[in-house]
């Protein structure tokens, strides 16, 4: 016969501990399966050691916060990234100045409002009126 025993918690050694850990780390059982192989009682017992002494992260979550997040760090882009990024970013920025132009020639010839652009490098809170 293979009856499984029910396990008190002062069975539990450190040694057990990870060995069940690294069995559901690796993949050979789930943690449900090694609770019911080792007649472990309590059911978030072994999601505890895993938190504990697995080395992967099993907090709650922990899949959306893995990723987001970077698995290896950036390194600084090249000469040549960094001028395709800021070619890219010019491109948008003249795409915004020609959206902006269109607005005011609507705004000018549709509604008779009149917009006054301003000339040199004043800041904004000098161009404003008080």
């Amino acid at each position: 016969m293979n009856q499984r025993i029910k396990r008190t918690q002062r069975d539990y050694t450190l040694a057990f501990k990870q060995t069940v850990v690294d069995q559901v780390e690796r993949g050979e059982m789930t943690y449900k399966q090694a609770q019911a192989r080792y007649g472990i009682q309590g059911r978030s017992t072994v999601l505890q050691w895993l938190r504990r002494y697995g080395h992967q992260d099993w907090r709650p979550g922990a899949t959306e916060r893995a990723a987001r997040r970077p698995v290896m760090p950036k390194s600084p882009p090249t000469p040549e990234q960094r001028i395709k990024e800021l070619e890219e970013k010019l491109r948008l920025a003249e795409q915004k100045a020609q959206f902006f132009e269109a607005v005011v020639d609507v705004m000018e010839k549709d509604y008779g409002v009149t917009v006054k652009k301003r000339s040199g490098k004043s800041s904004r809170k000098n161009a404003l009126p008080d």
